[in-house]
């Protein structure tokens, strides 16, 4: 099959992924919340959101591990597969027992009053905490597996796993409304058992499926490939820290100065960036393994076409249901909370506001990756993502209105997005000139167009559920401009392409299910 048809189809594949995912997240949130309680509902999320400063490191070894499966794919190395695999799945029960053993001795501090948590509810409060760290331990041990299934460019069982664990966590949702015991501790030990299911389907399928899946170290125990596979995820687990750090320790600043209700309004906000980011995530796993082949095979040309595309296309996959969410946050939010927390609103949409500008240069952190050349980047970047705690904390102290505080995060991720461009341009000969006309330029007229059709609606337009109405016209409008100013001819043609393939595979279908009967 041709790499750009692949990827278009795992894009598709992940994308009816997302549509599936999306929206039962988003009601089993709202069964928790009306479950838990806004108070309730904040202790998890703030709670939870601690716990996982320590899963970026699943992010970061799984980056890891796939960057050099895809990158001795694309050198056709087998035996270096097979190694990677081994020295990064001891390199993964290592961590994961060093994170286990640095947040169980680093709990006690956070209930020792530094955390404002009402004192009926600190014993619970402690309980989440233990489940939300084995939780984060089965996490970091899948991480190998999701690299590889990411390497072979398997969305299809990757989408599969999703779907069973949304479906999970709506049932433990629904079921939350039927115990009689104390419903916050029912919640985090059954979020433990999805991630142990979850996990267990990806180690039992690419065991059966993958040559390179082994416990053996006997023969593949290679002490330069785990100084070197440490090395890389050593820089991206700075990358992933900072960014994690700022988003919690954010959390906990909220927490400071405003209590645990705002923490459910912020926690909610994250919960909205999260879904939509599959959106333009889709297309990034889809496109990342062939990024670290074609750096394999020594094709910077390709590595630089591919990264400025996922740049592109990450963002107008964002966008085009983003910008209309954004001008009808208060309709959506009442439609699917009911009850909606103070400062929510406005926290959505900025939130979705940052997650768009981290999308402008989405793609080139892959090229970066895929050259293995990360040290300076992350040490910068990440430098930049960490003065986020210390602005906000700024901000709140002379008397700045909490939504101050998600400003700032937008005005670092633009400065973020500079870097980014400016470290690929140094490291691996990116023109800064064709990423702003293969880019940012394509970008701007599909924008102006969303954003001048909410304005019209919004404004003159005044009925129940009109944001199905923004939605669908404003993401019409934004498709259409998309391909006629947005895409380039040779993309226009991949489109084709795959239209004729999915037409001739509909034609087979239906020949063989004629035959059949």
């Amino acid at each position: 099959m041709n790499s750009g048809n692949k990827v278009m189809i795992n894009t598709l594949i992940l994308y009816i992924r997302m549509l599936i995912t999306v929206g039962i997240s988003l009601y089993s949130t709202r069964l928790v919340l009306n479950a838990l309680g806004a108070k309730d509902f904040g202790i998890y999320n703030l709670i939870a959101g601690i716990v996982s400063m320590m899963a970026f490191v699943n992010l970061s070894m799984t980056t890891a591990t796939q960057r050099y499966l895809s990158f001795h794919q694309g050198k056709n190395d087998p035996n270096m597969q097979k190694k990677v695999f081994s020295n990064s799945l001891l390199l993964h029960l290592l961590i994961g027992t060093a994170v286990i053993l640095a947040l169980e001795v680093g709990g006690p501090f956070f209930f020792s009053g530094f955390l404002k948590i009402p004192m009926e509810r600190i014993d619970a409060a402690k309980i989440i905490y233990h489940y939300m760290v084995i939780s984060i331990f089965i996490t970091i041990i899948s991480s190998p597996f999701t690299g590889i299934l990411m390497a072979h460019e398997n969305m299809l069982w990757v989408a599969v796993v999703n779907i069973v664990e949304v479906l999970l966590r709506l049932s433990v949702a629904v079921y939350m409304y039927k115990i009689h015991t104390d419903v916050l501790i029912f919640y985090g030990w059954t979020m433990v058992g999805v991630s142990a299911i979850s996990t267990l389907m990806y180690i039992v399928f690419c065991f059966k499926e993958y040559k390179e899946c082994t416990f053996r170290m006997a023969g593949n125990f290679d002490r330069p490939l785990i100084k070197e596979l440490s090395s890389f995820a050593g820089w991206n687990l700075f990358g992933a820290a900072c960014g994690v750090g700022r988003a919690e320790a954010i959390a906990v600043i909220l927490n400071i100065f405003f209590g645990t209700v705002i923490n459910a309004a912020y926690g909610i906000a994250n919960q909205v960036s999260n879904q939509m980011k599959f959106f333009s995530a889709s297309l990034l796993r889809a496109m990342d393994p062939q990024i670290m082949k074609s750096e394999g095979a020594q094709n910077r040309k390709r590595m630089l076409r591919l990264s400025m595309l996922a740049s592109k296309y990450g963002f107008f996959l964002l966008a085009f249901i983003s910008i209309p969410c954004i001008f009808e946050m208060p309709l959506i939010l009442k439609f699917w909370l009911k009850n909606v927390p103070d400062y929510t609103i406005v926290f959505c949409r900025l939130t979705l506001i940052a997650i768009m500008a981290n999308q402008l240069t989405i793609g080139l952190q892959s090229g970066l990756q895929a050259t293995g050349k990360i040290k300076a980047y992350q040490a910068v970047v990440g430098s930049i993502q960490l003065l986020n705690p210390l602005i906000a904390f700024l901000l709140l102290k002379i008397g700045s209105p909490a939504y101050s505080v998600l400003i700032s995060i937008i005005a670092i991720e633009l400065v973020a997005c500079v870097f980014r461009i400016y470290f690929l341009k140094k490291l691996a000969g990116m023109s800064v000139k064709e990423y702003f006309k293969m880019v940012l330029l394509r970008e701007l007229i599909p924008v102006f167009t969303a954003v001048l059709t909410c304005v019209l609606i919004v404004s003159f337009v005044h009925m129940p559920y009109r944001f199905l109405l923004t939605i669908s016209v404003s993401a019409t409008l934004f498709i259409i401009a998309v391909y006629f100013t947005g895409m380039e001819d040779d993309e226009k043609g991949h489109l084709k392409v795959l239209k004729e393939g999915f037409r001739s595979r509909i034609v087979l279908f239906k020949m063989s299910m004629f035959k059949f009967f």
